[in-house]
């Protein structure tokens, strides 16, 4: 049995309000985003895979997965969420409030101390990868306690 994962922050910090701009906003990944967030990652499933930080990753998966398999998963992103010991948000188009990526923020599994960051942009929006990865690393930098964040470069 392993031990339960540490949270990432103390249970009275504010989670600190998710960025916005005026081409996309970030707000927490839930089940109630998994037909839209299925549908935008299986739409470019190569496209992420040759992410930074998503190379030689079993996910996302090169074949897909069911809607059902990916609510699983937004279930435990929510659920890790909710106990601090991951921080997913998806990313929202602005305007129009589409699903057109995913942030996520865990533990690293290697080096204590230290908090490893993914992000994907669908592949017809992957001009804003460059910019997700500045707002992100901006936001983290000031509105998180994290001692060092691992965020793969673009």
């Amino acid at each position: 049995m392993t031990a339960p994962e540490q949270p990432l922050v103390a249970a009275d910090f504010p989670l600190p309000a998710p960025p916005a701009t005026g081409r996309f906003r970030l707000e927490p990944l839930g089940p109630q985003h998994n037909a839209a967030d299925h549908a935008a990652w299986m739409s470019g499933i190569d496209h992420i895979r040759a992410t930074p930080g998503f190379e030689g990753r079993s996910w996302p998966p090169p074949d897909g997965m069911t809607l059902e398999a990916n609510l699983d998963d937004l279930r435990r992103h929510a659920e890790d969420f909710e106990r601090r010991t991951g921080f997913t948000y998806t990313v929202l188009s602005v305007p129009g409030g589409d699903v057109i990526g995913c942030v996520y923020v865990y533990g690293s599994r290697g080096e204590p101390g230290v908090v490893d960051v993914r992000s994907w942009v669908s592949a017809d929006h992957a001009d804003l990868d460059a910019e997700l990865h500045r707002v992100v690393s901006d936001w983290l930098a000031r509105a998180w306690p994290f001692e060092r964040v691992a965020y793969a470069p673009r």
